[in-house]
């Protein structure tokens, strides 16, 4: 867990922003970047703001792999629609992600290490991958053995974000409904995103 605290803290620095939107990160103004000899931050390229943005939202869904964000764009493109609108929806859709939207657990981090353990079911069934994506009317649930665990209770009765309105939570029975795929407006990101500057970097 200490691990995970320090990975966010050198990334909240990294990006100058409070990605996650926790209240306690007065580590995000530090002027300079993480690391022993962190620069000031200069004024950067149309590449390198590309680059920010898409390293900004692959880290606030935990840190997907490149290979992994990459193939989510290129679903975005393909589907029909805005392709930023449509990479947030991939994003959002993830069982990973929406397990950390519900609150049944602290962080994102966690939340995949969660679903890995067989915490979790979709549709009363048992899903082992954080990258499963959900469809609009799937039911989420935390295991019946599971829902007692320190870390779901604290998650639960924590105040220090809100559920997201394309979720239906029963916080009692622990599921949560995905009721809609949300466009990015809809999303409660802990900072400000552009994901239209990451479309842009991969089409670039």
């Amino acid at each position: 867990m200490k691990s995970i605290e320090n990975a966010k803290k050198k990334a909240t620095r990294r990006y100058g922003a409070n990605i996650w939107g926790e209240a306690n990160a007065s580590f995000v103004k530090r002027e300079t970047a993480p690391g022993q000899h962190g620069a000031r931050k200069k004024k950067m390229t149309d590449y390198g703001q590309q680059l920010y943005a898409k390293q900004k939202l692959k880290t606030s869904y935990g840190n997907i792999s490149e290979k992994q964000f990459a193939k989510y764009y290129d679903e975005a493109i393909r589907r029909r629609g805005d392709a930023a609108e449509n990479l947030i929806g991939i994003l959002e859709s993830r069982l990973d992600n929406l397990v950390y939207r519900a609150k049944f657990v602290p962080t994102v981090f966690a939340a995949r290490q969660f679903v890995n353990h067989n915490h979790v079911l979709v549709n009363g069934k048992k899903v082992n991958i954080p990258s499963y994506m959900v469809k609009a009317g799937d039911v989420i649930e935390v295991r019946e053995k599971s829902k007692q665990l320190p870390m779901v209770l604290a998650a639960v009765e924590s105040t220090t974000r809100d559920v997201p309105g394309y979720l239906e939570v029963d916080a009692k029975k622990l599921t949560a409904k995905y009721t809609f795929v949300p466009k990015f407006d809809d999303v409660p990101y802990g900072c400000q995103m552009e994901p239209n500057l990451v479309i842009e970097y991969y089409s670039r």
